[in-house]
């Protein structure tokens, strides 16, 4: 059982990396896709349908089939080590799980949207739902490693402090981009 471990555990991790790849850069196409909307024709047309296609291929082909391969063998592993199942930092991860889940298909929601062309948020919201997946990973990574020696206290307090981080640094690049659009 321990070699079949080893196998399953690089899989789930490696669909895991993969399925985050996809999140952190979906967002980032429809920011772009977004912004070409306020360009003027021919530009906007041609910007639109190359950034729908490369968001297209990129949740159909890796974001899609990673979730769903990082999931599958995430299930092998706590059927292998139903043990798990019964300790806390366990709990905790499969509530971030849970979570990312909600943010996968939320995102599904806005890239359909998209696709349809129907612009129902601003660029700024984009890059700030693109940081959600960032607080996740941290989350799920920092349980993962700690386990037991996870502290709720300190945990809670990083992923809020992370997230005061992220929306400074996005007010600071919006700042940066209005004095300069070519930023």
């Amino acid at each position: 059982m321990t070699e079949i471990y080893g196998y399953i555990k690089s899989l789930h991790l490696i669909f895991v990396i993969t399925w985050f790849a996809g999140l952190f850069y979906v967002p980032r196409l429809f920011i772009n896709q977004i912004e070409a909307s306020f360009r003027t024709s021919p530009e906007k047309e041609i910007l639109t349908k190359e950034f729908k296609l490369m968001t297209k291929r990129l949740w159909y082909i890796i974001t899609w089939p990673s979730a769903i391969l990082a999931i599958v063998f995430a299930v092998w592993l706590l059927i292998l080590f139903s043990e798990w199942l019964s300790q806390p930092w366990m709990h905790a991860k499969l509530g971030f799980v849970f979570l990312l889940v909600i943010y996968h298909l939320k995102t599904h929601q806005i890239f359909k949207q998209l696709q349809r062309e129907e612009i129902k948020y601003s660029s700024n919201f984009m890059r700030i739902w693109n940081e959600g997946a960032t607080i996740l990973l941290f989350a799920i990574v920092f349980i993962v490693i700690l386990k037991s020696a996870f502290s709720w206290v300190y945990g809670v307090a990083g992923i809020i402090c992370l997230g005061v981080l992220l929306m400074l640094g996005i007010k600071l690049y919006k700042r940066i981009r209005d004095k300069n659009p070519n930023a």
